[in-house]
């Protein structure tokens, strides 16, 4: 669902700072005051803008202190330790919040700590847990190392139709991606929610592949939507984050304590990079996806590719090389692209997920779902798009295989 021309216009709720001990949500008053009759793209470009009235700063400061004063005993400023809250994070989150639909966001330092987050704060000890197989490598190794430490019961399926048979019994937590990464294959999310609700179950969607440019999961029936901000959102390959948003106050609360509690949340100066690289968000993903739909367009023809994933949308394509291929000479070819694991850059990467990011899935359930050894992962960057066509071509040249 594209939301280029829809409106945001989110107020957060009321907060009381005074509580700094229970761990408040912090939210910018200038964002928070008032719902905003913006559009999508006027409230990307000036995300964190004009929020430090005192000074007229166009841009958020950093606020490096780990440590802030208390006007008394008893009292305070709303900011104690930078653990609990920072200046800089807390308009970071409150624009991830508007831009999602949702009443509150929490920015973490990896995506895998905001997948940890949102498994261990809302899936209760013992409780089941249903998710896709074909999730990224990461998270289908973190939830089967609670599987296997007796944590969790985690059940891994396929598609729609095995998330509908298995929300056949109750569940506490649903946690899918849409489009899977590498497979790019689709999910209703309102669909999904209906099941999970059903089942007793909070659904969570992990969005880093298409961001709230394309889709907004909250909007469509999800509980929580999670983010490897490192991706897309950051969008410049030079800092790691990950992002939280829900749609109910009282999820945002038992994030905010358990967030607190451990403390794996966001350094003010990967805040400060993380909202410049917002800003740019719409455009960027504009030139992604206009790249990646020429970039299947040329692999879709070429017989040296015996298939091509794309959605439609977002700038990831996947595709399979065919047998007289050598996928290790292809990836020491590419040029314009990079050999690397990462998504979501404005430089193109190639990955094998295989030997990659899914490395620690087993062979017999990689191949359940369809990836193979010789599957590689595009993401697809802004840099001019007939470079990137002869550089693919080039390197199937290069790795021996006859054209048709």
């Amino acid at each position: 669902m594209s939301i280029s021309e829809s409106a945001v216009a989110v107020a957060a709720p009321a907060v009381d700072h005074s509580g700094c001990r229970t761990a408040p949500i912090q939210h910018h008053p200038t964002w928070s005051e008032t719902p905003s009759p913006w559009r999508l793209d006027t409230v990307l470009a000036h995300v964190g803008t004009a929020t430090d009235p005192a000074t007229g700063a166009i841009t958020t400061p950093i606020h490096l202190s780990t440590a802030f004063g208390h006007p008394g005993l008893g009292a305070s400023t709303g900011y104690d330790y930078t653990r609990t809250a920072s200046p800089t994070r807390d308009v970071l989150q409150d624009a991830l919040a508007r831009l999602d639909g949702g009443t509150a966001a929490f920015a973490l330092a990896s995506g895998m700590a905001a997948v940890q987050l949102t498994v261990t704060t809302l899936a209760p000890f013992a409780s089941r847990i249903v998710a896709l197989e074909d999730l990224y490598g990461g998270s289908y190794r973190y939830l089967k190392c609670l599987a296997d430490d007796g944590a969790y019961e985690v059940d891994f399926v396929v598609g729609e139709t095995g998330l509908r048979e298995a929300l056949q019994r109750p569940a506490a937590l649903v946690l899918i991606e849409t489009p899977t990464n590498p497979m790019m294959t689709e999910l209703d999310i309102a669909r999904v929610a209906d099941w999970a609700h059903a089942a007793g179950a909070l659904l969570a969607v992990d969005n880093t592949f298409y961001t709230p440019v394309i889709c907004r999961p909250l909007e469509l029936g999800a509980d929580v939507a999670v983010y490897s901000a490192t991706k897309y959102l950051a969008g410049h390959n030079d800092v790691m984050a990950g992002a939280v948003v829900v749609s109910d106050p009282s999820l945002g609360e038992r994030l905010q304590y358990h967030l607190n509690t451990t403390g794996a949340t966001l350094s003010p100066f990967d805040a400060f990079l993380l909202l410049r690289g917002l800003k740019t968000l719409s455009l960027r993903m504009e030139r992604h996806e206009a790249n990646a739909r020429k970039v299947a367009e040329f692999l879709r023809v070429d017989a040296r590719v015996t298939r091509v994933l794309y959605p439609g949308r977002s700038g990831m394509v996947s595709f399979e090389l065919a047998d007289g291929v050598d996928v290790a000479a292809f990836l020491d070819a590419v040029d314009v692209f990079t050999f690397a694991e990462s998504l979501g850059g404005v430089e193109s990467l190639v990955t094998c997920p295989s030997v990659q990011t899914h490395a620690d899935v087993p062979p017999a359930t990689r191949a359940a779902y369809g990836l193979t050894d010789r599957l590689l992962r595009l993401s697809v960057g802004i840099e001019d798009a007939e470079d990137l066509l002869a550089d693919l071509r080039r390197a199937l040249d290069r790795a021996g295989a006859t054209p048709a």
